[in-house]
């Protein structure tokens, strides 16, 4: 019977996700990914996890869309069950997300929706419906952003929605605690991945303006990340609580 420790990611595929996936499993964890669409990438991940030694495995799961969230859940449980003879992990990693950039007096409401469905709702109730299978003693770590701290014009629904997951993550830590659950968030600033259109990897103007806002000079790369999210997930870290995590350089101090 495997012993190890078993994180599952929403949208551990690609980005940050796939960087927190493979952390996790060189620290001895066994991982569960989901993936919206690129089941190519979520099977690269899944190889890259199995070749280090770790097990781990693809769920397809569209976050912002609830309705699938029981049958995603009873997979989920089945799977646990037969490869671990109980249906629990130990840690839920809401990572899953996209982005919009569009200005606050040109935001639709199918964009507001679609922001607060990702980034909020389906936080909200994929993480109800996963407290049940956690361990006790297990970890929640919500990926909010910098831009709940400092402001960028044209994010103001993507942010907002992320302002919402930093004050339910405390209220997670606080109704969890009798299980020994915590509850964080870890904040990256602006990192050159695929989000968004990829603007932090892609546009020349935009990277130049924050290298030059961040103590440390640079974008953020995906690796910058993940390890922190390990950290998190390790014995070392089990007196954090309910806080939020900026990982971002020194960006807008």
């Amino acid at each position: 019977m495997n012993s190890a420790k078993i994180a599952l990611i929403t949208g551990g595929s690609r980005g940050l996700g796939k960087d927190m996936a493979v952390r996790l499993a060189q620290k001895g964890m066994d991982v569960i990914i989901t993936y919206h669409s690129n089941l190519m990438a979520a099977r690269e991940v899944v190889s890259t996890i199995e070749n280090i030694g770790q097990k781990a495995k693809a769920f397809q799961l569209d976050t912002s869309d609830i309705k699938m969230f029981d049958g995603f859940i009873e997979k989920l449980s089945s799977y646990l069950s037969e490869e671990y003879g109980k249906p629990h992990f130990d840690f839920l990693i809401n990572n899953a997300g996209t982005g919009i950039y569009q200005p606050f007096l040109k935001t639709t409401e199918a964009q507001f929706d679609e922001m607060m469905n990702i980034h909020l709702k389906g936080v909200y109730f994929l993480t109800q419906k996963s407290v049940p299978l956690l361990n006790d003693g297990g970890r929640i770590i919500n990926i909010s952003s910098g831009l709940t701290r400092f402001t960028f014009p044209n994010s103001s629904a993507y942010a907002a929605a992320k302002g919402g997951i930093e004050v339910f993550t405390k209220y997670l830590a606080k109704e969890l605690g009798h299980r020994k659950i915590t509850a964080n968030t870890v904040a990256p600033g602006a990192v050159a991945t695929d989000f968004g259109g990829g603007e932090n990897k892609n546009n020349e103007v935009k990277i130049k303006a924050i290298s030059n806002f961040t103590a440390l000079g640079r974008v953020g790369e995906t690796e910058d990340i993940g390890g922190v999210v390990a950290f998190l997930c390790s014995p070392e870290a089990n007196w954090i609580n309910g806080q939020r995590i900026e990982v971002s350089g020194g960006l807008m101090l």
